[in-house]
């Protein structure tokens, strides 16, 4: 009687483990993995958005449109301002996904394409509401697209993607909102317009708060995951350091010839973005505020150009003139610049403004490093040199029982028939007449 009444106590305990166990899995702000990603932005993370946006209204097609835009992976343009992928393509692809499709252009009512994601991103994109700009004398030539702009654009396609509040609610809490990078065209903008540096640091706060803003409104909506990078080291930038060349010798960095006062700016933005996020950390405590120090990131490039195989560190693969190959009434694309340097992967710059796909890919590592560090169920992921290695490392660790590890997987919800098979293992007391190791398989 002892023993049998032993084994139903064991019972009872397990089967409360289980549920816990069960609970936490289907509860999880992301399950281990995420089942869409949706990005903000300017033309760092824009798949094509801006070359939609003219084909529909018949404008002017971006540089970005023809070759030797996307040489290097797609071997024809598609509208990225890179010679390949981007960052964002990198984390799709690692995390599983396709590359994102670009939200602007797209038919209405011929939304399924984003049920696992959107690219809400155009080039030229500011913070900062275009209007506002301009009243300051600061004009952007390709869109007046803003963030704002982006952020209600996503809120007008998610009433397709979910059938009901609840539903988006669940939708939104098992995606990854990369929010950035956003802010640098309205300093770039300003900087090459002549605007004087004392104003351009007004700025700051204002566009810190409009991301934030953008964070919060997201959350409302019941987003919990985020990725935030901050800004890039600008006074790295060819196309900045030909609009200063000719400053005084004291100005640049002798270890990397970058201009030092341009990069305190981009670190004095960094150093408030990081400050804001932790005030919406404290604010809300149950939600993922990971940033990403992308100004960290792409100066080991310009400390240890070699250690990363880069021959050119300040002058643009695409471009022509000057010491740093860049004109800024010729871009790359246009005629006359439409041929490129032989090996992009040995130049940090792609067209003096952008980055090539090899510093994109180094860059995403870096992407991952904060999210394993905040999201427990990737910590035993270490992203490969390519990531289709990457990919059959993560299926490899699941077919070996690394339980933590989750590469695509769909939530259990009320409005999906989803059947999550949950393998839990238990590891019982020796003084037990239970078998050892209980191996239970639950099928929801």
């Amino acid at each position: 009687m002892a023993t049998s009444s032993s084994c139903s106590s064991l019972k009872q305990h397990f089967l409360v483990f289980l549920i816990v166990i069960i609970s936490s899995i289907i509860n999880s702000p992301v399950n281990g993995c995420f089942t869409s990603i949706f990005s903000f932005g300017d033309s760092l993370t824009d798949t094509g958005n801006l070359l939609q946006i003219s084909l529909s209204d018949s404008t002017k097609p971006p540089h970005s449109a023809f070759l030797p835009y996307g040489r290097t992976f797609f071997h024809h343009p598609t509208g990225r301002f890179c010679d390949g992928r981007l960052v964002i393509d990198f984390l799709a692809e690692a995390l599983g996904f396709s590359f994102l499709p670009p939200f602007y252009g797209s038919q209405s009512g011929k939304w399924e394409k984003f049920q696992k994601g959107a690219n809400f991103a155009v080039a030229s994109a500011t913070a900062l509401n275009s209007s506002f700009l301009a009243e300051q004398g600061i004009h952007s030539v390709s869109t007046n697209i803003s963030l704002g702009v982006e952020v209600n654009s996503f809120k007008h396609l998610l009433p397709s993607l979910c059938s009901s509040s609840s539903y988006c609610k669940e939708l939104l809490r098992n995606s990854l909102i990369v929010m950035g990078e956003i802010g640098g065209n309205d300093y770039n903008h300003a900087f090459m317009q002549g605007k004087h540096i004392e104003n351009i640091r007004k700025l700051v706060p204002l566009v810190v708060d409009i991301i934030s803003s953008s964070i919060n409104e997201l959350i409302e909506l019941g987003a919990v995951t985020f990725l935030v990078p901050g800004n890039f080291p600008i006074g790295c930038s060819p196309s900045l350091l030909t609009k200063f060349h000719g400053s005084e010798k004291d100005q640049y960095d002798p270890l990397t010839g970058c201009l030092t006062w341009l990069n305190q700016f981009s670190q004095h933005h960094n150093e408030l973005l990081r400050k804001e996020l932790e005030n919406i950390r404290n604010l809300h405590p149950q939600i993922n505020i990971i940033y990403v120090d992308y100004y960290k990131a792409a100066m080991r490039f310009y400390h240890s150009p070699k250690k990363f195989g880069f021959k050119e560190t300040l002058k643009a693969c695409c471009g022509i003139g000057g010491l740093y190959n860049y004109d800024p009434l010729i871009y790359c694309g246009y005629p006359p610049l439409k041929q490129s340097c032989n090996d992009p992967s040995s130049y940090i710059s792609w067209d003096g403004i952008h980055y090539t796909e090899v510093v994109n890919k180094w860059l995403v590592h870096t992407v991952f490093e904060e999210l394993m560090s905040t999201i427990p169920s990737l910590g035993s992921l270490r992203p490969s040199s390519t990531f289709g290695k990457f990919r059959k490392k993560m299926q490899n660790l699941q077919n070996r029982g690394h339980t933590a590890v989750w590469p695509s997987c769909v939530p259990h919800t009320a409005e999906t028939h989803t059947r999550i098979s949950i393998r839990v293992t238990i590891e019982l007391g020796t003084h037990s007449r239970v078998p050892a190791r209980v191996l239970t398989r639950v099928t929801l």
